[in-house]
């Protein structure tokens, strides 16, 4: 199994955003000199606690910094940008990192997002699917492009000049394209199928139970049949929030103290879900009553925390509930001590991942 690190930024919202970051891109550096195999952050314009408003824009920020590491977007949210707009930042993005990169998208999850964007009332996975597929085309085929869909038209017949280079998307470093990673939410996830279908990865959420995570790998497994490929567990990451202190009591004071950032982080989305009507992902049977699901039973089932002993074991009966998978993203979480946020993350390399077959 291998170590990356995901970060879905959500951070008190009176905090300094320079400070937030500042210590976000520490936290990648940490992550690479500690030998995490790869690194992702994810993107929201209209949330001022999940305040990462362009991952493209944060992960050029650590061009040289960030010597081993892969780094991936995690997500962009397609519906909300032109595909031509997308084609030209990843390729410019894939060969700043000379190929260590890997391209994680989806529809956005963030209505305030998707109201603001103008595609509320859309079908955002329709938008999805229209704009990964001109990406691609852009990235394949030779200009003059005119490809008409439902949500853009995107053409440069009247413009090109082949001459001087006019009227050319580039093309990514990796050919034909960089690895491409979908976040999977839904229990028996019907995207994850079609995602493994068109040869791309995914990436399990840190914020589902594992009652649902274990049923993204039949999905997965079902997408590669449709395409003669073997299904490799390998290219299955799953992200889990996680809290490693040198003893089982200094990990539950930092977890439980009232300001805890991983409680903070919890009651955000929480929040969010549950308005948006999802609170099923945090459900552990269908059946359950929407009276169960409470922010503490959330909680007290997505925060594995403890010395590197007990993690591991709560890694490991993990990996027994939900099957085999290749690599294990630790969620990064707001330094409130940062100290203790750096400790952890060097725990959790150094003594916890040798003990789960790392």
């Amino acid at each position: 199994m291998k170590l990356g690190f995901f970060t879905m930024p959500i951070h008190p919202m009176g905090k300094d955003w320079r400070q937030t970051l500042r210590e976000a891109r520490e936290a990648f550096i940490l992550a690479d000199q500690l030998g995490y195999s790869e690194a992702y952050t994810g993107e929201h314009s209209t949330d001022l606690a999940e305040n990462i408003t362009s991952c493209t824009m944060f992960l050029s920020s650590l061009v040289g910094k960030v010597k081993r590491m892969t780094l991936g977007t995690g997500t962009v949210n397609m519906p909300n940008t032109h595909p031509a707009r997308v084609a030209a930042e990843l390729a410019l993005l894939d060969h700043m990192l000379d190929g260590k990169f890997i391209m994680g998208i989806s529809p956005g999850g963030l209505l305030s997002d998707a109201e603001i964007f103008g595609n509320l009332g859309k079908n955002r996975n329709e938008m999805f699917i229209e704009s990964i597929n001109a990406v691609l085309q852009l990235w394949t085929t030779e200009p003059p492009y005119d490809i008409q869909g439902k949500y853009w038209q995107i053409s440069t017949t009247q413009t090109l000049m082949k001459e001087i280079g006019q009227g050319y998307i580039p093309r990514p470093f990796q050919r034909p394209h960089p690895t491409i990673a979908v976040t999977a939410v839904a229990p028996y996830s019907k995207g994850v199928t079609e995602a493994a279908a068109r040869g791309w990865e995914m990436i399990s959420a840190n914020f589902l139970m594992p009652e649902w995570v274990k049923t993204h790998w039949p999905q997965y497994v079902e997408g590669c049949q449709r395409i003669g490929k073997t299904p490799d567990p390998a290219q299955w990451r799953v992200a889990k929030s996680i809290l490693v202190a040198a003893t089982d009591q200094q990990a539950r004071d930092y977890v439980m103290h009232p300001d805890s950032p991983y409680r903070f982080y919890f009651r955000s989305l929480f929040t969010k879900l549950k308005k948006n009507g999802r609170s099923e992902l945090f459900k552990t049977r269908t059946d359950q009553p929407d009276d169960e699901v409470t922010e503490e039973s959330v909680f007290n089932r997505l925060v594995l925390w403890g010395s590197p002993e007990r993690v591991a074991d709560q890694i490991l009966e993990f990996k027994e509930q939900v099957g085999e998978f290749g690599t294990l993203l630790y969620a990064g979480k707001d330094w409130l001590d940062p100290e203790v946020g750096k400790k952890s993350m060097r725990l959790m390399a150094e003594k916890v991942l040798p003990r789960i077959g790392g």
